[in-house]
């Protein structure tokens, strides 16, 4: 029998939505309608408008069981090979969303008597969904004060006879911190040489806003180094601002893992929504998505800016990596140098000021790992993320001690 460990990020937002006044759990950028997608983002030239052609579609099943052609070849065009080509569309196939994308790879490729490496701190769903279909899972943790970053001689020392898969997330849930394109390379090179497939959650691409693009360790996408094994999944849910829309994907420089995926998918679902896929494929055509990358990179800098300066204000209390994707970031609150515990602490403020955060120890750890830290998003609405952080401040000023009490308290 399946058994499915409780999901605790989700868990904790799920059973804490009352009382709210200052939502600060979010992991994605402010969403945005379909009728302003169409309005402010689509080209001047545009003859239609998201929906209006396809309201005289007949609704079958569609003529690929990939997906639509047209979203099939505009995410292909997002990953450029190791050559001066693009990935093939034939190589995409689409989801309703990044978690299900995550679940078909995880589903097709391990099983009983497999071993998975995985990332570590990352989204629960990818290290719990691996020992749900009876693989082993090994974490390969970074450390925080070495800035997240990964030790690639520790990941050679995990590999065993039956490592079946390498799992990545960059940028990463919840901190923010990403995997340079050095440490990308040797990841590679070691996968390649024991035949280990690679997935790479990468549904926080491309939000970059603390390395620049002309930065020799810029992070590319895991598909750009032309390993035969790799696999990419991501989704319109957290940089594109359509997490309602529920359209994901996952990519593949190989043919034979797609059709795996293709297998796997027709025992959960037979297609995507067309509705679904005819909006995304609007959104992500070219005047479309660069507008709306560029209208959620500068909402994501302006509000770093923010939570930057309150940590600095509070610098004796708590600390952070600065990420250098994502609209999230882990901040680590302290009592006289010792963690707090951040599952009291976040209960504290949604009870005292209607604030929602994120436990690091209870929704990435096991209680153990990652005491004192708490997740922060700052992806939404300025004005929102500005009172939230006051509301923050407040309660510190008010009572810290009582607010977050030691561990051992």
């Amino acid at each position: 029998m399946v058994k499915l460990e409780l999901f605790e990020v989700d868990h904790w937002i799920l059973t804490h939505t009352t009382n709210i006044k200052h939502n600060l759990a979010h992991s994605y950028c402010l969403p945005i309608s379909i009728n302003t997608l169409g309005l402010q983002f689509q080209d001047a030239h545009a003859s239609s408008d998201p929906v209006s052609s396809v309201l005289s579609t007949p609704m079958d099943y569609g003529s690929s069981m990939r997906g639509s052609e047209e979203l099939r070849a505009k995410i292909a065009h997002m990953y450029p090979d190791n050559s001066s080509g693009h990935l093939s569309p034939e190589n995409v196939l689409t989801t309703p969303g990044a978690s299900l994308a995550n679940f078909l790879v995880i589903f097709a490729l391990l099983g009983p008597g497999d071993h998975a490496i995985v990332q570590y701190p990352t989204y629960q769903q990818l290290y719990s969904l691996p020992r749900s279909v009876g693989a082993e899972v090994s974490l390969w943790k970074a450390k925080e004060n070495n800035g997240w970053k990964l030790d690639t001689h520790e990941l050679k020392s995990l590999i065993r006879p039956n490592t079946k898969m390498i799992v990545l997330n960059t940028p990463q849930n919840p901190t923010g911190a990403v995997i340079p394109k050095t440490t990308l390379e040797e990841i590679i090179k070691i996968a390649r040489e024991h035949s280990i497939s690679i997935l790479s959650d990468e549904i926080y691409r491309p939000l970059f806003h603390s390395i620049s693009p002309t930065d020799p360790d810029f992070p590319p996408s895991i598909l750009s180094f032309g390993y035969e094994n790799a696999i990419a999944t991501s989704s319109l849910s957290k940089v594109y601002s359509l997490a309602g829309l529920r359209v994901g994907w996952i990519a593949s420089n190989s043919s034979s893992i797609i059709d795996l995926c293709i297998n796997a998918r027709s025992y959960a679902l037979i297609s995507v929504s067309h509705i679904d896929e005819y909006v995304a494929s609007f959104a992500l055509g070219p005047a479309c998505v660069d507008n709306l990358l560029e209208r959620n990179t500068t909402l994501v800098k302006r509000n770093l800016a923010l939570v930057e300066s309150f940590i600095e204000e509070h610098s004796s209390i708590c600390e952070w990596v600065k990420p250098a994707g994502a609209p999230i970031g882990f901040v680590k609150f302290t009592r006289s140098g010792e963690p707090v515990d951040d599952f009291e602490l976040c209960r504290s403020l949604l009870d005292r000021k209607g604030l929602l955060l994120v436990p690091g120890s209870k929704c990435f750890g096991d209680g153990k790992h990652f005491r004192g830290h708490v997740r922060i998003g700052f992806g939404g609405d300025t004005a929102e993320l500005r009172a939230g952080l006051k509301a923050l401040g407040e309660a510190i000023k008010d009572n810290y001690s009582a607010l977050s009490p030691l561990l051992s308290e």
